[in-house]
């Protein structure tokens, strides 16, 4: 779409999102506010800019009379330059999924027990970083380990309510191995061990984006387990679901009822499936998405995290930062802007070849 086209998008949404019927239903409303969000940042751009070259050509006409308005003139030229720049990155295409909620999941992998205790550090941190950014979260499902981590744990993570950046803008980079090197609490010679976690992040689908034939589905139910794998219960709670047409299988155990561990385990299920139909459609999301290690091996990483240097490494952009320990309690704003700025580059690029 040309600049004309969204920018009347916008107005049709504008006065769409007056009218109060449309707020009775509330998926209506969520899906308009969120692309109204989108591209509010456009137009107000658009409309600075425009204003912008109104004073400039005022100031030129006037500054043969009055030096004062050349300097402005000069001041508003820059500041114009400033704004196309900042329109045409606005323009770039975006990433379909870039407005949506995202399902992470966080799995432990080699490295045992150091692992899982790892994974908990992780889950941690992105529960932080969520709580900084105003986003909410909700522990869909999990499995501890002995000592206290987690050998997988799925989480949730929703903006509230619309929101110029979606959270998988941020959040789809985090997709990958991610790679600890620290002296374990089990160890016992102070010597630095290597593990690995896996993480896995999709765009949260809505019953519009997947449809699901229940004649494709078998349904499990079972006895939900802790640590150690004692019985946590006395039900059959638990439910695992195989989505027979894909083989992908989720489970959820986490919620007392089977009922809402089954309307858990549909989400991350639509999810994963949202996910896998656009590898499918596009073959850049797909290079994007396989990228994220699905084997939870140490030579396949993204992100380094070294403990006795402090030090946090992405792999995949060059970053380097020595505030591990701000990163781990949530500050994790600047790593993941190195992401997004890299793609924005690639995405100029690609433009402007086409």
């Amino acid at each position: 779409m040309n600049l004309d086209d969204l920018i009347s998008e916008y107005a049709g949404i504008e006065e769409r999102l007056a009218d109060p019927s449309v707020h009775a239903d509330q998926s209506l409303a969520r899906k308009l506010g969120k692309r109204y969000a989108e591209l509010r940042p456009i137009v107000e751009t658009y409309r600075e800019l425009s204003s912008t070259e109104d004073d400039l050509a005022a100031a030129r006409e006037l500054s043969g009379e009055d030096a004062a308005f050349a300097a402005e003139a000069e001041d508003l030229a820059k500041r114009r330059t400033g704004l196309e720049e900042r329109l045409r990155r606005l323009l770039v295409p975006r990433d379909p999924s870039d407005g949506k909620d995202v399902i992470l999941e966080v799995k432990a992998g080699e490295g045992g027990e150091e692992s899982a205790l790892f994974a908990g550090d992780l889950l941690r941190m992105y529960l932080r970083y969520a709580e900084r950014a105003g986003w909410k979260t909700e522990i869909l499902d999990s499995h501890p380990s002995d000592l206290g981590g987690y050998k997988d744990v799925t989480v949730a993570v929703k903006a509230r309510g619309a929101q110029e950046e979606g959270v998988w803008t941020r959040l789809k980079f985090e997709g990958g191995v991610h790679r600890v090197q620290r002296v374990p609490a089990t160890e016992s010679q102070g010597r630095i061990h290597t593990s690995a976690v896996g993480v896995l992040v999709s765009p949260e689908a809505e019953d519009v984006d997947v449809q699901v034939d229940p004649n494709d589905l078998r349904i499990d139910v079972y006895r939900s387990s802790g640590p150690g794998g004692q019985s946590v219960n006395t039900t059959d709670s638990a439910v695992r679901i195989t989505h027979l047409p894909t083989g992908v299988v989720v489970s959820c155990q986490n919620e007392k009822s089977q009922l809402q561990n089954k309307e858990q385990a549909l989400r991350i299920l639509r999810s994963r499936l949202l996910a896998m139909a656009q590898e499918e459609a596009d073959a850049a999301a797909s290079a994007e998405r396989k990228s994220q290690v699905r084997t939870v091996d140490r030579s396949e990483r993204v992100r380094t995290y070294n403990y006795p240097e402090n030090r946090i490494s992405d792999h995949r952009v060059g970053y380097k930062a020595y505030n591990l320990d701000q990163v781990l309690d949530g500050d994790l704003h600047n790593v993941t802007q190195a992401l997004v700025d890299a793609e924005m580059e690639r995405r100029l690029a690609e433009a402007q070849k086409s």
